[in-house]
This record gives structure tokens, sequence and C-alpha cells, in this order.
């Protein structure tokens, strides 16, 4: 008799998430699934296919080592016709006959309304519990948003502090400062090379995945090798400790910064293992808390990871939450040009964007700031349409599901949601990048160049943006003043930004080389 059948999804490779511990190994059966939808919803990257589903096989033999019957379903296994979810649990229920079916909250709205109608469906009791792998639930976010006027991230940070003692002596943020990150913004230097991540050799079961995704999904972007991803927890805590011992003490200074060749700079590369449950996110913070207290990192590194964390990462599934789930259908600033195909392809004489596809072809991976102020600001400033650049992002990355991908690119990336992220659009000229990087010394277009041909883009199509949204932000404190500036400009070289700003934007919609 089996009492509970206990669903674990994809990214939920935890051994303590709430629905194991809500079952007992001795009456109780694990059950997962490589499912037909979940890999084709939006055409995910080789390599991220390759890192989940191997990721998923690893922890379903953990479970095993540990004690539990589990119940696995390969894609490439003969008879695997699952779809959906919803066939794997009802195929389940009919075999095994269990009393309930628990699962923890799913991390995205199509799949938690799929859960939620299975009780009908198949007229059994199903509970689904609180994902506690966060620091704050959904509830308690709901409560501290609601009645503000605005949510700010630095604000919701500074409640995690309190709440989880991180980076606190007493009553007070150590250092006397919560936020260090005016310290974080310096362009690295041309010497800069700090160890890369560490890599980890395919396995046998990461051999079959490779060969399954070739096989099933053999026209998806990027390739599934090399595939040097950590899959199990041990080389996922391994690639955690190597951030700790050889790039934390580099992160702080040099996190906006960006470099040709250089792709992981000192960055932790542990999102993936973060989001689908390899590691656990207080664990990291309190071990670059210990970092900093024992003098083997500065506090700004240490703060800016731990930020990213427990501020960042915990605000920004906050929103995705309880904005609802048409939330990847927002469009406030009516972008409607399609993505152009050099996201697929890199074919395009602009090196930054070019060089920061090429690297998300081959790592399924970017920084933040690649990510926010070079492929993310061109969609900004040019108009392209959000759902479209939505879906991209959560296609090429090993690290997106659509909690975090969501809110990082509607809301932080193109302002698409009418400020709810974001106090301001993060537009640039291609002057913020020749600054952060090296990148333009390399390129076609001139960042010195204004309004010419061979002028880069981001210049004319930051100002054209400005203009076309000038309604809506001209009042805006934090780029407002960007307007005074347009104003002292002759009626010439206004009109000669606007100009060249069309040609390009008529380019881009009729897919003419940019």
């Amino acid at each position: 008799m089996v009492t509970r059948l206990a669903l674990v999804l994809g990214d939920q490779l935890s051994p303590a998430i709430s629905s194991l511990a809500a079952s007992d190994p001795d009456t109780d059966v694990v059950v997962m699934a490589e499912v037909q939808n979940e890999a084709s919803y939006v055409p995910h990257h080789a390599k991220k296919l390759a890192f989940v589903f191997s990721a998923m096989r690893q922890f379903a033999g953990e479970l095993t080592q540990l004690g539990w019957r589990v119940e696995y379903a390969r894609l490439d296994s003969p008879g695997n016709q699952f779809r959906s979810f919803s066939e794997v649990i009802g195929a389940a229920i009919a075999r095994l006959k269990p009393e309930r079916v628990v699962v923890t909250a799913p991390g995205e709205w199509r799949v938690l309304q799929e859960i939620e109608g299975w009780a009908e469906k198949f007229e059994i009791p199903v509970e689904i519990l609180e994902d506690d792998r966060f620091v704050c639930s959904r509830n308690e976010f709901t409560t501290w948003a609601d009645g503000r006027k605005s949510m700010r991230m630095e604000y919701f940070y500074r409640e995690m502090r309190r709440k989880t003692g991180i980076l606190m002596d007493g009553d007070a943020p150590v250092g006397g400062r919560w936020n260090f990150d005016s310290e974080n913004r310096k362009p690295a230097p041309s010497t800069f090379s700090p160890p890369a991540p560490i890599r980890f050799a395919p396995d046998e079961t990461v051999h079959d995945v490779i060969a399954m995704v070739n096989d099933l999904f053999p026209e998806r972007f990027g390739d599934p090798e090399p595939f040097w991803f950590a899959t199990t927890r041990t080389e996922a805590e391994a690639a955690r400790d190597d951030f700790f011992d050889n790039r934390l003490q580099l992160f702080g200074d040099y996190q906006d910064a960006m470099a040709m060749g250089e792709r992981f700079m000192a960055h932790s590369v542990l999102s993936h293992y973060l989001n689908i449950g390899l590691l656990d996110p207080l664990d990291l913070c309190t071990r670059a808390e210990r970092a900093y207290r024992e003098g083997r990192a500065p506090l700004n590194a240490v703060e800016g990871f731990v930020r990213q964390i427990i501020g960042w990462r915990e605000f920004v599934r906050g929103v995705y939450w309880r904005e609802g789930r048409f939330y990847t259908k927002e469009n406030a600033l009516a972008a409607d040009i399609p993505l152009p195909e050099f996201y697929w392809s890199a074919d395009t004489d602009m090196q930054c964007v070019a060089e920061v596809v090429r690297q998300t072809r081959d790592e399924a991976y970017a920084h933040h700031i690649q990510r926010l102020m070079v492929t993310g600001a061109f969609a900004l400033i040019a108009g392209i349409d959000p759902h479209d650049v939505h879906e991209w992002y959560l296609a090429v990355y090993a690290d997106a599901y659509e909690w975090v991908e969501a809110p990082n690119v509607i809301g932080m990336a193109l302002f698409a949601d009418d400020g709810v992220v974001a106090s301001k659009p993060y537009a640039a000229s291609g002057a913020y990048i020749n600054r952060m990087s090296d990148y333009c010394g390399s390129c076609r277009y001139s960042v010195a160049r204004k309004t010419e041909e061979d002028a880069c883009p981001f210049n004319s199509l930051y100002w054209d943006f400005l203009i076309r949204n000038e309604k809506r932000f001209r009042s805006n404190p934090r780029i407002g003043r960007a307007y005074a500036t347009w104003a002292r400009m002759k009626p010439m070289v206004r009109k000669a930004y606007l100009a060249r700003a069309a040609t390009l934007r008529s380019r881009l919609r009729d897919g003419t080389r940019v």
C-alpha cells in the first residue's frame, strides 16, 4: 500500500524539500519525470537540457541511496510518451493507487495551474506545500509589499538582513552601511585574469543524457558539449568551495566589468546550481559572511554577493508571484520589434552583442551585467518586443526559470512592467559599455561617433528611446536630467540622432543586418 506519491520537479533537487520532508520512505513513493512539454515550451539551450536532465537523474540516484523508492521516467525510455506532469501523475496514480499526492509548490504559474486541477481530475487529495528553500515566503512578501507606493529591493533586502542576521552587528549592518554597491563598479584592468570556475568531467549519466539531447533535440540553440557543469550535490559543493577559495575576494570591485575572452570574470557561476536545488541559499550567505569575518574577503565583495541572494533573488521571486500569471505579457512601453535573428546567430557588427551571444551559445551562461547592459539594454532602447526577449532569456540560460527570469527581463531590463521592479529604465549609450569593457576597441562601429553610418547603434537608439518615451520619463529623477542635455543640443544634431535611430529600427524590423 502506497500512502503518498511525492512528485519532485526538475528544479527541486534538494533532499530536504518540503514534499520529501512530509513523506516517509517506508510508505511513500517519489515520482520524477523528464517531460516533453517542459523540454519544449521554449527552445531551451541544449546545454541547459543536458544539465537539468543529468542533475535530475543524479538526484534520483541520491534519493535511492537515502532509502527512497523512486519512480523515474526518462524521456528516452521506450514507452515514455509523457507530455505533461498531469500524464505522469495520472499514470502513477493508476499504477500505484496512493491515498494522496504531495508536491512542493512549483516555481512557475503555468505548472501551478496544472497541479491545482489534479484533485478534481484524479479524485484524490493533493497537498501543495510551501517551497521553504526561500528566506521569504510568498505570503510574507505580499504582507511586506501591500500598501507601499513602490516596491524597492533595497528596503526589502534590509528586512531580509534583519530576519537572517547575516552581516549584522546587533541591529546595525556590518560596516555601518547596508549597501556597498558604489565600490563595485570598476572596469577591469587589462591584466585582470581571475581563476576560471572549476570544471567537472562528464560521467556515464551525463554522457547518456548528452546523447539523448543530441538525438531528440538536434536543432536546439547551442551544443551540450563541451560539458563541464556540476550535476551532483558533491560536485556543486566543490564548485561553491572553489568560488569562496579563489574568486570571492575579487568579485566585488569588478562584478560589473566585462572583457573579451573573460567569460566568467570573478563571478561565482553558482546560480544554476542554486536555482535547481543543489545548493542552499542561506548556506552560501553564511559561508560568505564567514569569509569576511575571518579576513578572507573584503566587505564590498561579500555584501554584494549576499545582496544578490537574500536581496535580489528573493525579491524577484516575490514580485513574480505577486504580479500574477500574466506578468510576462506586460509591455508598458509598447515595444513591438520582433527579436532580431542575431540574438541566436551572433551575426551582428555590434561587437558587444555578438560577444555576449557567442558566449551564451557556448556556455548557456552570461553574467548579470552582460545580460542587463548589453543584450537587455539593446532590446530596451531599440524597442524589441518584451515577450520575445523574455522567451529568449528563458531558453538560453542554464539558470533561467520563469520565477527568476521574468522579473529580471520584463521588469529590470526592459521596464515593461512600468516600474514595478526598477525605479528607472536601464537605458545606456555606447559610453557605458566602453567604460565597463574592452568590447568597443574591436568593433566595426565607433563608440565615439554619434549619428554617422559607422556610429555605435547604442548612441542614437539611446536618445531615440528617451524621446519616444518622454512623457513617461521626463519627471523621473533618476533619468530626467538627460532631457536637459537633449534640450541643449542643436536642432540639427537632435534631428540626426532620430533619423539614424529610425534607420536602425527599420533595419531591425525587416531583418537587415545591423
